[in-house]
């Protein structure tokens, strides 16, 4: 009698445990899993106004912008991948005089959707961006 008691006390205590772990903690991010984040960058260079639209999938980037005297194209940027900040580095073929760009920034990754960053593109300047993560 006192074995079966044990056994079937024992079974409450795991039930009751393994309840509490499933349906009374919050769900958190997995660290893993794939998120896309997608930004706009507005800056300038030498009296221009400059713009450019980007996206970020596994630490690859595209980004795509308009730098001084018209200048169109992209760049791929490589990014690594630190708890609260992301730096990164690119380059890219844009249309005009200096066809070869170079880049550099950081990406800073605050709690939430939103993140906001900074850099500097050798034919769009000093550049801000803000984003949001899907």
């Amino acid at each position: 009698m006192k074995n079966q008691v044990l056994s079937h006390l024992v079974r409450v205590v795991v039930t009751t445990g393994l309840m509490n772990t499933l349906f009374l903690t919050p769900p958190k991010p997995v660290y893993s899993q794939i998120v896309p984040q997608a930004w706009v960058s507005l800056g300038g260079k030498d009296g221009d106004f400059t713009y450019a639209g980007g996206v970020r999938f596994l630490n690859i980037g595209l980004e795509v912008g308009t730098g001084a005297e018209g200048a169109t194209g992209g760049d791929i940027l490589a990014f690594l991948n630190l708890p609260f900040v992301s730096p990164f580095v690119g380059v890219g073929i844009y249309s005009g005089d200096d066809t070869f760009a170079y880049s550099g920034g950081v990406q800073l990754k605050p709690p939430g959707n939103f993140f906001f960053g900074g850099g500097y593109h050798s034919l769009r300047g000093l550049n801000g961006q803000i984003g949001i993560k899907f």
